[in-house]
Formats: structure tokens, sequence, C-alpha cells
């Protein structure tokens, strides 16, 4: 019998980058390689639009196996990590736990509760935690830092009483000052920051498992800031941390073992898995750093970065709020891939009320899915080895890295925070992040692309929209990350917005409004162009809440007038192509000239310049910034 076996290795040569990139620019017929396919990250570092196997040559990103130092696969040899849901136990002890018990049943295997730290006691402790078997899961505290040692101490006893072996407890306390000063802007010596946290460590001496002290560049995330801005004030953040304990006594086993990475998980897909691996790298090389004398293996392990993520609220919005959906379900993607050790899933309508127990719900099935249905916690690190991902993380690595060292130089996280350097870099950062949004550089589907053209979101809003669910609301420990009203600031606080804050409040002036304007799409001429034309035109327009008409074409620009006027258009625009712009434009204008209506050309013509000298000044294409053209807009047409 034959052998039919085809070898596709030998009977096929090797083909070698500069052959596959000399067919790319070949295919390109003149345009710069570079400039057309090359991005430019802002995180400050190119991305190839093709890698291969050499590209892995020399990256450290691939020399250790899962659960193994420097741990950038991941610290555990399982991808298994706990769905968390967060409890606001302020005000009633007995209400909160009747919640934790219903969600425990419901998939969740992590409890975050919020505390007032003026009704702390025994007593609230043990009806907050009546009937939760503490050894199954994760139990998260959140409390005013001058309150968790007595916190500490009481969980202690609490947990000694129910005889629960208190080494094999997990959760965390969550103590961090340096975010309290980015939020608050109230003012510590770093005497102050290092005694809070030293002693709330102590206190929890008896709970091994407890992380007690928080990195929670989550807010970072929240603020606008890229994968690589975020993992380099985190690993600063937890460097000045670990410096801290050590310096007041506290073994370095101890100190890295105490610390917990709260961060964000922003929107981009794959640079937020690459984030993680090279957090982990990353940190493992800084707590490296703290041996005494020798490397022992108890700071080695102490070296896995302990990372609980949290969907990002910057790209969340009002409008089309089930996008958010989408969202954020890539977000926990993103870190269930990276293997983190545990996730929070915003709920969906957090921007405009406060959560029901259907975004809740959806919450939780987020991740539920992605565990009983997707299998994604029974494969550790499927980025391994992919050309891409490796190389992203290898320069997700070094860039954080360079700026890690650039804070260390200027003096440390502490330092920055208090000098307000932080909150500087992070404000000018939000500030671009923001124009990008407004110039459509960065895309927020259903706000300033593609919108919901018939969709009012005045009467669903239940709070006042912010940046962060903190802001502008109460006083208890889950709300209180800003002053309260009068409180003066001793130190810079931290910008916090959401990408969407500026196109919402645009399209809710134009709701509020006594009359909604009306968008006519005058299309005439070449049918290619003024189809693609309107298109564009009535999105545009839509992302101000404008109505929008659109039309089959007119054989004459009076034609199109006639029609507009009768559907009673405060706006008209047209759209043709870029070569009959300079007959067709003049024509329209004359008829409308002194008229009341807004009149618009789509596109920037050759001709433009010569259109501008007749009295058009109105034109929307794609190099325009949406958000003030709307805004301009608005101006002439609500104040009628």
């Amino acid at each position: 019998m034959a052998d039919n076996k085809v070898n596709m290795l030998a009977d096929f040569a090797p083909v070698s980058t500069q052959v596959w990139k000399d067919k790319i620019i070949a295919d390109l017929k003149g345009a710069d390689f570079d400039k057309k396919l090359v991005w430019r990250t802002p995180e400050g570092f190119s991305v190839q639009p093709f890698y291969r196997r050499e590209d892995l040559k020399g990256l450290k990103t691939t020399v250790s196996a899962p659960g193994q130092f420097p741990y950038v696969r991941g610290t555990r040899t399982n991808n298994e990590w706990a769905i968390r849901q967060n409890i606001c136990a302020c005000k009633n002890a007995r209400k909160a736990n009747a919640k934790a018990l219903e969600v425990l049943n419901k998939g969740i295997t992590s409890l975050g509760f919020c505390l007032d730290k003026e009704k702390l006691t025994y007593h609230f402790i043990k009806t907050l935690l009546n009937g939760i078997y503490a050894p199954a899961i994760a139990i998260n505290f959140s409390i005013c830092a001058c309150a968790a040692p007595k916190l500490a101490n009481i969980l202690v006893r609490y947990y000694g009483r129910m005889g629960y072996d208190t080494k094999g407890l997990i959760g965390s306390i969550n103590v961090d000052p340096i975010k309290n000063m980015l939020l608050k802007g109230k003012a510590l010596t770093r005497e102050q920051v290092s005694q809070k946290i030293a002693e709330t460590v102590k206190a929890a001496k008896s709970l091994p498992g407890y992380r007690v002290v928080g990195v929670n560049s989550v807010i970072l995330n929240n603020s606008g800031a890229y994968a690589a801005q975020e993992l380099a004030y985190a690993l600063a953040w937890g460097a000045e941390y670990m410096t801290m304990m050590t310096e007041a006594g506290i073994p370095n086993y101890r100190a890295a073992n105490a610390i917990r990475f709260n961060m964000g998980i922003g929107g981009n897909y794959f640079m937020e898995i690459a984030k993680f691996r090279a957090g982990r790298l990353l940190w493992a090389k800084i707590v490296e750093a703290y041996k005494d004398p020798i490397f022992t293996t108890a700071l080695r392990n102490a070296a896995k970065m302990n990372v609980s993520a949290e969907t990002s609220r910057f790209n969340m919005t009002v409008f089309d709020a089930y996008v958010n959906l989408l969202r954020s379900q890539t977000e926990t993607m993103s870190a269930a891939l990276a293997g983190v050790d545990e996730i929070t899933v915003t709920p969906f309508d957090v921007t405009y009320e406060e959560p029901t127990d259907f975004s809740e719900r959806i919450a939780r099935n987020q991740q539920l899915l992605l565990k009983e249905e997707a299998h994604f916690d029974k494969v550790v690190d499927p980025a391994a080895g992919s050309y891409y991902l490796e190389n992203l993380t290898a320069s997700i690595a070094a860039e954080a890295w360079k700026q890690f060292l650039d804070i260390q130089e200027r003096g440390g996280m502490y330092q920055l925070v208090a000098e307000g350097k932080v909150q500087e870099h992070m404000a000018s950062n939000l500030k671009a992040r923001l124009a990008d949004v407004a110039k459509r550089k960065e895309v927020l589907l259903g706000s300033n692309q593609f919108p919901n053209f018939t969709e009012k979101a005045g009467k669903k809003i239940r709070k006042p929209l912010s940046g962060s669910p903190l802001k502008g609301e109460g006083k208890c420990g889950c709300n209180c990350s800003l002053p309260p009203v009068g409180e003066k600031e001793e130190v810079m606080t931290l910008p916090i917005a959401r990408a969407a804050e500026e196109f919402e409040a645009l399209r809710l002036e134009t709701e509020a409004a006594k009359k909604q304007p009306v968008a006519f799409m005058l299309t005439i001429g070449n049918l290619a162009m003024r189809i693609a034309r309107a298109q564009f035109s009535c999105n545009f327009l839509a992302c101000a809440g404008y109505k929008v008409i659109d039309n089959n074409g007119f054989a004459t620009i009076a034609e199109g007038i006639k029609a507009a006027r009768k559907a009673k258009a405060d706006i008209i625009v047209l759209c043709s192509s870029d070569d009959e712009y300079a007959d067709l434009a003049p024509k329209a204008w004359k008829k409308l000239q002194g008229k009341k209506e807004l009149f618009i050309v789509a596109g920037a013509p050759a001709c433009m310049e010569d259109l501008q000298k007749l009295g058009i000044q109105n034109f929307i294409h794609v190099r325009c910034n949406v958000l003030e053209t709307l805004k301009s807009f608005n101006q002439q047409l609500l104040k009628k």
C-alpha cells in the first residue's frame, strides 16, 4: 500500500520575515509600512503588524512554568479565581448579612464588606458574619485605616470563638492611606502612613492569609490611566509599602504577603492580559530586592503578586448602557485569561443608579459563564507562547519598569502623591484621553460613535452623574472617598471622570430642550458618496441627541430644501461628493442664506476655503473634534 503521508514542512520552503515584509510592502502600493501598519500605543511603545517565532528569542517571559518564580505565567498551577461581590454594610449589619447569604447561594466565592468605623463593634461583626462559613470563602473588608487594627483584633477574636483555624482563613482588610490621600486630599506624613500600615499588619498576625495592605491602583484606572501607567504606579505603591513595613521591623516575607493589588481592567483586551502577566514578573523582581541577606524560600513564595481585579468604570456609559455588558465581559475575560486571583464585575447600570438585583445578577453570571460554559478556569495561562502576547507582555514590562524607576528616582510613590505630582500627571493624561474621545480617536460605542438614535436617558438617571460612584454621595465607608462638603483639601486630589461624561451632558442638554433639533440629510449627486456621507452625518449628529432624517436622494437643491422645510428641519446637511460641492453648496447656501436653518456640508472638500469665503462655516468630517462641533451646534440651536 502506497505511503500517502504529506510532510508540509518538507514540501514547502520556509519563508523569511523579510520576504513576508516585502510582500506586505508591495501590497501597500507605495504607502509607508511603519506609518500604515505599525501601531504606536498610548503606553509608549510600538506594536508590529505581525510576529514570528524568532520574536520570542531572548524574552524572559517564556522561561518559567505556572506557579514558578518569577510567576509571569501565574502564581498557581490552576486558573481558579474567586468571584467577588461587594456589599455595603455601613448602615445595617443584619441586612448586609442577609444579602451576603443570598449571593453565596448564587455563585459568589468572595465577599467584600464596606464598614463604617463609627459602628465597628464585636457585636456588629458577629451579626454581619452570622451563618457565613469563613473557611469556605474569602471575606474582604474596607474601612478607615484608623479603625483597621481594631477590626483585625475583632476578627481574630470572632474567628477564634467560632472554632476556625485562623491560619487557613483568606481575605483582606485593604488599608491604603495613599489611596485616601489621592481621593480625600488629606495630608499625611510618611510616618503616619507607615504607622497605620504597621499597626494593622501586626494586629492581623494571627490571620496570615489576610492581605491587610491594599494597593488600589483601580482608582488610577478609573481616572483614565493606560495599562503601563497603572502598572508602574501600582508597583511603586507596593514598593513604598514594602519599604515602610520592613523599616518598621516586619519581616520581608510577611510584608510581601500582606499586600494585595486591587487593580482595574481596561478595555484594551490583549493589553490588559499582558499587563497582569508583566505585573507578576516585575513585582517578583521588586520583592527579590528586599532579601536580607539571602533570598529565602519564604520570601520567594511571598513574591507572588496577589491581584483582585475590577472592571473599569472609566469607559462605562449612561446612554446605550447595555453595551457596558460587552465592555465588562471582555475586560473580565482579559483578567481571567491573565490568571488574576479575584474578579469583581461592575454592574452595567452603576453610572446612573444604585445597582439593581437584575444588574448584580448579570454581573455574577458574567463570570459564571466564563467558568461553567467557556471553561476559562481549566487552562492556565493560555497566552503562553503566543508570539504577539509574549512580546506585548515584554513591552509593557519594559515600559512600566522604566516608569517605575523614574518614580523611584523622584522620591517614590508617597513623595510624589504628597507633592501632587501623581495627581498632576493623571490630570494631564485624563485631559489627553478625553480629547481623544472628543475626536473619536478613542471610540465609545453608543456615546461618541453609533449612538442609539431614539434613546432618552433622563428619566432613568436616579443619582448624580459622575466619573465615580464615590463622587457626591454619602460619607459611609463605600462612598467616603471624597471629603465631606466644606472640608478643605490639603493635597491635590485625583481627577475622576468617565470618558463619556461630556457627550452625555451634551445629549442630556438636548433632551431637556423645549424642542428636539431635527437634522435633514439633503442627499444629491453621486450615489455612493451621498449614501456614505448621509450615514456618517446621521451618526455624527445623533451623538448630540438630534432627530435625524435620511433620504434616498433629490434631483435638485430646490427640491431637497422644500422637503427639509416640510419636515420642519432645524439643520440641513448637504451630502454629496467633493467634486460636486463646488457647484451644489453655493446653490444651497444662496437659497438658505438669512434663513433659520443651520447649514452643514458633509466632508472636507478641496473647495472648502472658497465655500468659507461665501459664508459657509459648518463642515463635518472624520478630522472634526466631534464634541466641540456638537457643542457649537447646541449653542446655536437650543437658544432659539
